[in-house]
């Protein structure tokens, strides 16, 4: 069992003692399944979120898909890669004309230097990260929270603003409308220090409300 799997498992054994609603999805769904890559640069886990922006994940794997067939010799694209693809090409992958000007944009920023690398990103921390790269054009903080939590594995990341969350928020504590993002800090501050392993758990909640043959 890794670190990182560990710690989640110690977070779920928490989060279950401290909060029986989420306790209960946490029963259902069983462990956590989250498993960070590490492997992947910050570049490529921001163009990723990028990709992942206002679509399905479904969706955004097909794009991601065909973008990945355009390099068949490399693992992750690097940014000069990207800036070599013109725009025909990008659309005919998937992407949108405002999502090919964001990775555009975020790949001359990493060639830049303003996105850190492998071994930097490791040392900022969340909030100093999160101002550092929403300068970049297309990339919100619900963008470097995606890198947070998929890339590095940081363990007390809530991505209020995902639609995903607030869903599962909503299924989770029976409200009868959507909470607004601030309604869910104020309510996960009691996660701390491990609202990423929480966030997980209200994903999963969606999910599980999907599955007909859930119980819950």
């Amino acid at each position: 069992m890794t670190s990182f799997s560990k710690t989640a498992a110690k977070a779920a054994a928490h989060l279950s003692k401290i909060d029986p609603a989420l306790a209960r999805v946490i029963e259902l769904t069983g462990p956590v399944l989250l498993v960070p890559d590490e492997a992947r640069t910050p570049f490529y886990a921001l163009l990723r979120a990028i990709a992942h922006q206002q679509l399905s994940g479904k969706a955004a794997e097909s794009i991601m898909k065909r973008f990945h067939a355009l390099f068949p010799d490399a693992l992750h694209p690097a940014p000069e890669h990207v800036l070599k693809l013109d725009e025909t090409t990008l659309r005919l992958v998937g992407f949108s004309r405002p999502k090919i000007k964001y990775i555009k944009d975020l790949a001359t920023h990493t060639i830049g230097g303003l996105v850190p690398t492998h071994d930097e990103v490791a040392t900022i921390p969340d909030e100093q990260l999160i101002e550092r790269l929403t300068q970049i054009k297309g990339i919100g903080r619900w963008t470097v929270e995606m890198l947070l939590i998929f890339k590095m594995g940081r363990m007390d990341v809530l991505p209020a603003h995902d639609l995903g969350i607030q869903k599962g928020f909503m299924l989770t504590y029976r409200k009868r409308k959507m909470p607004k993002p601030e309604a869910i800090l104020k309510y996960g501050e009691r996660w701390r220090p491990y609202r990423t392993i929480a966030s997980w758990y209200l994903w999963r909640a969606v999910d599980l409300a999907a599955n007909k043959d859930t119980k819950w």
